[in-house]
């Protein structure tokens, strides 16, 4: 991407994440889905990867998104709004099993109906943890979406912890392995919640969704 156009994007998206959000909603079912008013963005990933921080970080609210230490403790669809035409959605982690498994079957079931029945989502952003790369369990979410026809860019997280080299050696590689995905956005997004990096990249990638919405 030319710089004068990633810096019109980076701008784009500081703007757009300068509102004031809140939260709107949740839900644990396809009927209890707010109105499709504005386009969604959702945030998927394995149990305790970061999206709850993530979002914080997006939005410059430190508690905005409900954060714990503890995998799986986000059970439903969050949504977060800052009246700018755009909704974001925190969504329950895969791949932790200790809970119930009939609560388990409910919210993935949520999820699931959502991907596939939601007309406003435009993207999923799927978070990888930068220290451990792609798993099973988000490969099976990718065919997934894939399967769902749904846009998704995988964001690396937690990139903090990895040193420079290996950072770059993780995002070529998780690159490569979506490279040939039917839905999947080709740019890889390196983040950290916790220093910043790549946060002005996603909040550019996010308002040019924005953007093209409005301009159809």
């Amino acid at each position: 991407m030319a710089e004068p156009v990633a810096a019109a994007r980076r701008e784009a998206g500081r703007v757009l994440f300068a509102r004031p959000w809140r939260f709107i909603a949740a839900a644990t079912a396809f009927v209890g889905l707010p109105a499709a008013d504005n386009i969604e963005v959702a945030f998927a990933g394995r149990s305790n990867v970061g999206k709850s921080s993530l979002i914080n970080a997006l939005t410059g609210q430190g508690a905005l998104a409900r954060t714990s230490n503890t995998p799986g403790r986000t059970r439903q669809l969050n949504f977060f709004g800052a009246d700018a035409g755009l909704t974001i959605v925190d969504m329950p982690g895969y791949g932790y099993a200790r809970a119930a498994k009939k609560e388990a079957a409910s919210w993935q079931r949520a999820v699931f109906d959502y991907f596939a029945g939601r007309a406003n989502l435009r993207r999923v952003y799927v978070l990888v943890d930068a220290r451990r790369g792609l798993k099973p369990n988000d490969l099976a979410a990718l065919d997934l979406l894939d399967k769902a026809a749904v846009s998704y860019q995988i964001v690396m997280t937690k990139c903090d912890k990895l040193k420079p080299e290996a950072l770059e050696q993780t995002t070529a590689a998780t690159a490569r392995a979506v490279a040939r995905r039917p839905a999947a956005h080709p740019m890889v997004v390196a983040t950290s919640a916790v220093t910043g990096l790549g946060l002005d990249t996603l909040r550019g990638e996010i308002a040019a969704l924005v953007g093209a919405s409005a301009a159809a």
